[in-house]
């Protein structure tokens, strides 16, 4: 996405926990900066927003697209419960905060988005990721709540991105060689951004929008 965004002319910032994994990144982006920090802890999140409501007032768009997953059997695992508060915090918890930290700066904007990325796993959890599933349902449920309630205000539009299996590291433990590549991700949104179609699906998660 970052690529993507930055090859069309953007100013893009990027967020990471592991600073020289944020400088190898930068060196494959043009117009871009990163701001080093984990957005799963909340002291981390304020002084981010703050930095970037400070140094960067142009800010009009952000992608929350941190996640967290663990792949295993409810039958196998007898700490299913701190597993699910682990991905809950990162999948949802820490995306309400972020955006309720940046929203007040991103109305002033006379166009702004906040895109949310969940996954394919919305419309049907799977036996291998089962409380990976609920936190991007739960996702799913307050962007539609964020999206109506912006919907009048006309300058803050809320997008979607619906992932199937994507061939990244973060999902090399479920199979992920056998996943999209990234950036046809990336190259769904930028259309999606054109077109101010607010629901993204990607590869199979379109069998879910017939219409779009």
């Amino acid at each position: 996405m970052a690529k993507k965004l930055s090859a069309a002319g953007n100013k893009v910032i990027i967020n990471g926990r592991n600073e020289e994994r944020l400088q190898n990144a930068l060196t494959q982006l043009d117009n871009a900066l990163a701001i080093q920090g984990d957005l799963s802890v909340e002291a981390e999140r304020v002084r981010i927003a703050k930095q970037l409501k400070e140094n960067h007032p142009d800010l009009n768009i952000i992608i929350n697209n941190a996640g967290a997953a663990f792949a295993y059997l409810l039958s196998e695992t007898t700490n299913a419960h701190e597993k699910a508060a682990i991905e809950m915090n990162t999948n949802f918890f820490s995306v309400i905060h972020f955006t309720e930290l940046l929203l007040p700066h991103l109305l002033q904007k006379t166009a702004a988005a906040v895109v949310n990325v969940s996954s394919i796993a919305v419309f049907g959890s799977h036996k291998m990721l089962p409380t990976y599933s609920a936190t991007k349902a739960a996702l799913h449920s307050y962007t539609v709540a964020l999206r109506n309630t912006y919907e009048e205000e006309k300058n803050v539009q809320v997008y979607e991105v619906y992932p199937p299996l994507v061939n990244t590291e973060f999902s090399a433990e479920i199979g992920g060689a056998n996943g999209i590549p990234p950036e046809e991700v990336a190259e769904e949104l930028l259309i999606a951004l054109e077109k101010n179609q607010f629901d993204v699906p990607v590869g199979n998660s379109k069998q879910f929008f017939p219409q779009l």
